[in-house]
């Protein structure tokens, strides 16, 4: 019988495999998009997505111009076996609290979504464009547009 010795180093647990989904968002990406009333696009940004240390979470920072209003945001991405979910924390300069989200990835589609609204987009086959909308669930209002994301690192 082999004693355990609480004072040796312990080995650190290994990230879920299933994170690996989420690595089609890493890098940087430009926006472009409007919202569905407007026939010129009013939306700009630019977000950037990178593993933090240990590669147990994502972090996405990002920066959009929404007809005129800066916003800034950080997102925490990680796996939650128990569920088998990606759950999210965002935090932006438009308000103090934080908003929790949901995130899934199959193949070239990608999810993102809150209680009041859900993003579905569609990477190209090579990586290098998302496209989609943020649509309002049902019975909620407001917040409807489509978006191109295009990689630029």
């Amino acid at each position: 019988m082999t004693k355990h010795n609480p004072k040796a180093p312990q080995q650190p647990s290994k990230p879920s495999p299933e994170l690996r989904r989420l690595e089609k968002l890493v890098g940087t990406w430009d926006i472009k998009g409007r919202t569905l009333d407007s026939k010129e696009d009013n939306i700009t940004g630019r977000m950037t997505c990178e593993w933090l240390p240990g590669e147990f979470f994502l972090k996405q920072s990002g920066e959009i111009n929404f007809r005129g209003a800066k916003i800034q945001s950080l997102e925490i991405i990680g796996y939650d076996p128990s569920s088998r979910t990606f759950p999210s924390s965002v935090y932006s300069n438009m308000s103090g609290v934080v908003h929790p989200y949901q995130w899934n990835i199959e193949g070239n589609t990608v999810t993102h979504w809150t209680d009041a609204h859900k993003y579905t987009g569609t990477f190209s086959e090579d990586g290098r464009t998302l496209s989609g909308g943020w649509r309002p669930v049902e019975g909620m209002g407001g917040g409807a547009y489509d978006a191109v994301m295009t990689r630029v690192d």
